[in-house]
């Protein structure tokens, strides 16, 4: 398994990806945590990394220190936290824009979500 990005790194591919978007991916609002579109093909997204801690189990806590929530566009993307933690790093295939991806899970449902990644909310 490949060792999980750092911060560090996550803001650099962040900066990398910054105003990136095409036709392939415009349909993806997403500042903050929302499903994968209906009728969206994720094939189109390619994995660069993951912030999955590995062998270790992952926290549950959240980290906001100002007050946001989950789904908030300004919550801060801190990669030690939920649910960061167990997100990947990908990419739109044709312009290099880049999200994280997460799979929320319950007793009956998976909701593939995603969020765009923004330079100026990464912590840590």
């Amino acid at each position: 398994m490949t060792a999980p990005l750092t911060a560090a790194q996550l803001k650099d591919l962040a900066h990398e990806a910054l105003g990136r978007r095409c036709d392939d991916c415009a349909v993806l609002a997403c500042p903050g945590w929302e499903s994968l579109p209906a009728g969206f093909d994720g094939r189109r997204l390619r994995v660069l990394g993951t912030l999955r801690p590995g062998d270790d189990e992952p926290t549950w806590a959240e980290h906001h220190p100002q007050g946001t929530r989950t789904d908030s566009p300004t919550a801060p993307i801190a990669p030690v936290f939920h649910p960061y933690n167990r997100s990947d790093v990908v990419a739109c295939a044709g312009c290099g824009r880049a999200f994280l991806r997460y799979t929320e899970a319950g007793g009956y449902f998976s909701d593939l979500r995603l969020r765009e990644l923004d330079p100026a909310l990464v912590v840590g």
